[in-house]
């Protein structure tokens, strides 16, 4: 694959530090949450890695949706993104809810989700590493 498109960001401290974009746009301080035995008092991973996912998803959903005639451009993209251990580390799960406008029929909306799930870079990074559920709302 050749890039079209690269971005550079750089974290230091791990999850207790700061993620900072090269060109200073994202400028973060990152905290691990509560429920993993931090303080809760900034971001972390996983809320970046759903904001960037949910967001890919969406775009490739109303990519899909053109080229199927069929208006998407209000759907919404939630991405719940879970991290626990797995073997001797840890492991992420994503879902992706999907709330479709209300003019979209079930059928339709679904395969539009799923075709969005084969076109998204997220998806195909994703597929088969990470557990990805797909819900239609």
């Amino acid at each position: 694959m050749e890039a079209i498109y690269t971005a550079v960001a750089t974290a230091t401290h791990g999850r207790d530090g700061r993620a900072v974009s090269s060109d200073g746009r994202l400028d973060l301080q990152l905290a691990i949450p509560t429920e993993m035995g931090g303080n809760g008092q900034g971001t972390n991973p996983e809320q970046l890695f759903a904001a960037g996912y949910s967001a890919c998803f969406a775009s490739a959903l109303g990519l899909v949706g053109r080229a199927a005639k069929v208006d998407v451009s209000d759907a919404a993209v939630t991405a719940e993104v879970g991290i626990g251990k797995q073997g001797e580390g840890f492991g992420l799960a994503v879902t992706l809810r999907v709330e479709l406008p209300e003019a979209v029929d079930a059928e339709t909306g679904r395969k539009l989700v799923e075709q969005a799930h084969q076109v998204c870079p997220y998806s195909n990074a994703t597929r088969g590493n990470i557990d990805v559920e797909l819900v239609v709302e």
